[in-house]
């Protein structure tokens, strides 16, 4: 079917066959015409907004018209191919190199003819290390406010560890240096080795499963990260939040070696130990054998003169305690004691008799009076006690009966008598 200019209606098949409204209803039987499937794709393509990005340039080539860009994600294994035309080149002030970090404003285009779909760059701008460095500060300030800085959650390093966990370049001076020099300080030094990408996209992920792996290991006392110097790009990985972050999560004390003196990456702010070189670190890890021996040498010299001082001050304070007449002439003391003793000896004694006589004294006073009111005293002088059968003494002789039984009781003995009559 044709249209009112003679054309063929994208709408119909040339059988007259009404097209599938979607590309999900078509068929073996019912399919849609190539160019209407490239039209609806560049429609939809070209809905599609443009969207800052951020890479590093790894390939460019440049044409008279235009620049073929290959464009590589900062962390990630992926890239992407750009278009940039000498109108966004021009605009900008430094030609641009391989190698440079860059952020980009692209839009897909899809190009119908051919088939081709493309990235219209519509402008490209360098980052410069001002960028760089305005980033990780923002970053820095971030990671701060959380605490991941803070010196009180820092780990003291162990003073002598059985093996030392080294993260660095695969062959690279950084650890040659940490081992010979850690080596020249304590011969006996055990390392576990794990050498990874220490640049590059790579850098983040490898020496973050590093870390893990060495902070699993029990007998991994403590953890050094260590690189050579480089560029502010070079030592970008050693400053991103997913490292960052591990370190900070990590249970065995991390010394961050990272560069030289003045390279002060994130990863300096939030390891527990900040050595200024590779070198530097083996220094602080691991003590001097030479400055041990010294010290230990050190110490027993002042161990042995102060127990010589202190065995020096007792003898004479001994031969001071052995010339007082307490200890040279002990039996002086005792002998005055004894006098004492006896003294005080025969005092108890003498009061004691004086106390026995004075109270035998007493006792025989006591006893003469107890005696004098005697009821014998009273039948001595010739008294006599008159009694009844059943015991009782008689006070009155109108109580006997005439003919009573009575005992009388004399001085000396009894006598039995009958009641005859009382007056």
């Amino acid at each position: 079917m044709q249209n009112a200019a003679g054309a063929q209606d994208p709408d119909q098949t040339d059988t007259g066959n009404a097209l599938a409204p979607t590309a999900a209803l078509t068929s073996p039987e019912n399919p849609w015409p190539l160019a209407l499937l490239s039209k609806n794709l560049k429609a939809y393509i070209d809905r599609a907004p443009a969207a800052w990005v951020e890479g590093q340039v790894i390939e460019l080539n440049r044409r008279s018209n235009a620049s073929f860009i290959t464009l590589r994600d900062v962390d990630a294994e992926v890239s992407l191919s750009l278009t940039v035309w000498s109108t966004v080149m021009n605009r900008l002030e430094l030609p641009l190199e391989r190698g440079a970090r860059v952020v980009a404003l692209i839009k897909p285009d899809f190009y119908v003819k051919t088939g081709r779909l493309s990235m219209q760059t519509r402008d490209i701008r360098p980052v410069g290390l001002g960028d760089l460095l305005a980033r990780i500060e923002r970053l820095r300030q971030a990671l701060a406010a959380e605490g991941l800085f803070a010196a009180a959650r820092k780990q003291r390093l162990p003073l002598l560890p059985g093996r030392i966990g080294l993260i660095t370049g695969r062959n690279s001076d950084a650890m040659k240096d940490v081992m010979r020099n850690a080596a020249l300080r304590w011969p006996a030094v055990e390392f576990e080795v794990r050498e990874v990408a220490v640049q590059g996209v790579n850098a983040v992920s490898e020496v973050t499963r590093a870390l893990a792996s060495l902070d699993a290991m029990p007998e991994v006392d403590v953890i050094v990260i260590a690189r050579g110097g480089g560029s502010l790009e070079d030592l970008l990985p050693f400053s991103h939040e997913d490292l960052i972050r591990a370190v900070a999560a990590a249970q065995t004390p991390v010394v961050s070696a990272i560069g030289h003196e003045a390279d002060r990456p994130l990863l300096d702010e939030v390891a527990d130990l900040r050595a200024s070189t590779p070198t530097d670190a083996a220094k602080r890890v691991v003590p001097d054998v030479g400055e041990e021996l010294s010290r230990i040498g050190t110490a027993r010299s002042q161990l042995r003169r102060i127990m010589e001082l202190m065995l020096s001050r007792e003898t004479d304070r001994l031969a001071y305690i052995r010339t007082r007449p307490v200890l040279s002439a002990p039996e002086t003391m005792l002998a005055s004691r004894a006098e004492d003793v006896a003294r005080l000896r025969d005092r108890a004694f003498s009061a004691m008799r004086s106390e026995v006589r004075r109270d035998a004294d007493k006792i025989s006073y006591l006893r003469a009076q107890v005696r004098s009111l005697s009821p014998q005293k009273t039948l001595d002088r010739g008294y006599a006690v008159v009694q009844l059968a059943d015991g009782s003494v008689v006070r009155d002789a109108a109580e006997v009966e005439t003919d009573a039984q009575l005992r009388i009781r004399v001085a000396a003995g009894e006598l039995g008598a009958v009641a005859t009559g009382h007056r």
